[in-house]
Formats: C-alpha cells, sequence, structure tokens
C-alpha cells in the first residue's frame, strides 16, 4: 500500500521512512492527497478549523472507488454531505466508528447503507492503547502525590 500523510507540523525524513510515507504534506495539500487515494482516513482532532473538513467539494474529489474512513471525531465530516454521495454512488463507501451524535441513534441514514461498516466510538480501544492511558495517569497520580506540576488536568 501506499500510504500519504498530511500534518500541521513537518513531518520529518525519519518518520517518511519510519511510515514507508509515499508523501508527506501540509493541509494545503489535503486536496491533492484526497484525490488521489483509495483511502481517506481521518485522524485529525475537531476543532474550528477542523469542523467539516471533509465537506461536499473534498467528497467531490474522491475515487467513485475510494472509502472514507473515520477513527476520530463525528463532526469532521458533513454527514449530510456523505450521505448524498453515499446514495449516489460517488465513493464506494465509509468506515465510520464516529458520528457527529453520539451515541449514534440506531436509525441514523448512514447505519442503513451496505456499503458502511459502523463501529461505537472503540476505534481507540486497544491493549497498548489501555496501557498508555493507565501509565500517564498513574505518572499524573505520582507527581501530584510529588507536589509536582501534573502532566495534565481536566477542570470540572
Amino acid at each position: 500500500m501506499c500510504v500519504s500523510a498530511i500534518d500541521i507540523r513537518e513531518i520529518t525524513p525519519q518518520e517518511g521512512v519510519q511510515y514507508e510515507l509515499e508523501f508527506a504534506g501540509k493541509p494545503e495539500d489535503m486536496d491533492h492527497v484526497i484525490a488521489s487515494s483509495d483511502f481517506v482516513s481521518l485522524h485529525l482532532h475537531l476543532n474550528q478549523d477542523t469542523q467539516h473538513t471533509i465537506n461536499a467539494k473534498r467528497i467531490a474529489l474522491m475515487k467513485r472507488t475510494a472509502y472514507l474512513i473515520n477513527v476520530a471525531r463525528g463532526a469532521l465530516i458533513d454527514e449530510a454531505a456523505l450521505i448524498s454521495a453515499l446514495q449516489e454512488g460517488r465513493i464506494a463507501g465509509a468506515g465510520l466508528d464516529v458520528f457527529s451524535s453520539e451515541p449514534v441513534n440506531t436509525n441514523h441514514p448512514l447505519l442503513k447503507f451496505p456499503n458502511v461498516i459502523a463501529t461505537p466510538h472503540i476505534a481507540g480501544v486497544t491493549d497498548g492503547t489501555s496501557r498508555r492511558r493507565a501509565a500517564f495517569a498513574a505518572a499524573n497520580i505520582d507527581r501530584l502525590a510529588a507536589g509536582l506540576d501534573l502532566l495534565a488536568r481536566v477542570d470540572i
């Protein structure tokens, strides 16, 4: 498989070799990557700038044989545009682990397509991820006990 990547930060030559990247680009290269890819997989955070990153315009760039995969945040995709593209056969299908509204309603139109695979926001649930999260939490507790600044904090 040929792999291309887009990131807001510079992808180092070492990372390019490590991940066997054919192309490494910046956000301004996204349309090129989307148009040339067989699988477009989203792995970015959601904010004002990234909401609906995949919209009708970008879906129109995709190959008819391409699949859209989202394992990041539901609102990265304009779901109405995706539904339209699937209804009209403009892309081959989608793999969705996240939706704009969660938990996803069992009557959601995207769940009705035979060429959509949906999972309940579990893509990040792996043994390795669980171990890293536990280690991070333990390190934060150790820092708190030692009177040090926390690595991360959520104020409620």
